[in-house]
């Protein structure tokens, strides 16, 4: 697997991003059939400034965000709720998925926010990253569904709880 990490904020190295990272989306492509030894994608590790101007520039949305994705081609479904196109390797039998960021101030403060250990909140954001590059997508309902089951499927098998359930504790 090829996975560049640029680490733009100093405090990702303390929260182990590159172990989480390699480990979410090592689970993510061998859960959905994928070789992970054939593909390739980038991770940069920023703050919310830094996000900030990504999502402004290329969403339009001028504020913080806890994960944003740029897939390399558009795998998703047509029909809402339908199973996103599988990618192809290119001539040199790599798979290019993309770019993800992640914001270290947006994650922490929602692991704060919903009493979830950061490492479990960071796997489900790099999980949730992945499947965007590979044409899951959550704006229809149907295709939220789907991608909210692969997402809690793939953590489970991580011994992350699911992230879209109550935290039950005090």
């Amino acid at each position: 697997m090829t996975l560049d990490i640029t680490i733009d904020d100093a405090r990702w190295q303390q929260a182990q991003l590159e172990t989480l990272t390699t480990q979410a989306v090592r689970s993510t492509l061998q859960h959905l059939g994928l070789d992970p030894e054939t593909c390739e994608l980038s991770v940069l590790a920023c703050d919310d400034p830094r996000i900030t101007d990504l999502n402004g520039e290329f969403r339009d949305k001028p504020s913080a965000t806890n994960v944003l994705s740029w897939p390399a081609e558009d795998l998703a479904a047509d029909l809402a709720g339908g199973a996103p196109e599988c990618p192809e390797p290119d001539f040199t039998g790599e798979i290019a998925l993309g770019d993800i960021a992640i914001s270290y101030d947006t994650c922490v403060r929602e692991a704060a926010d919903a009493a979830k250990p950061l490492d479990d909140h960071v796997r489900h954001l790099i999980v949730h990253g992945v499947l965007h590059l590979l044409g899951y997508d959550h704006v229809r309902d149907l295709d939220a569904t789907l991608m909210e089951s692969v997402e809690v499927e793939i953590l489970g098998k991580m011994g992350v709880d699911n992230p879209y359930t109550e935290n039950d504790s005090p």
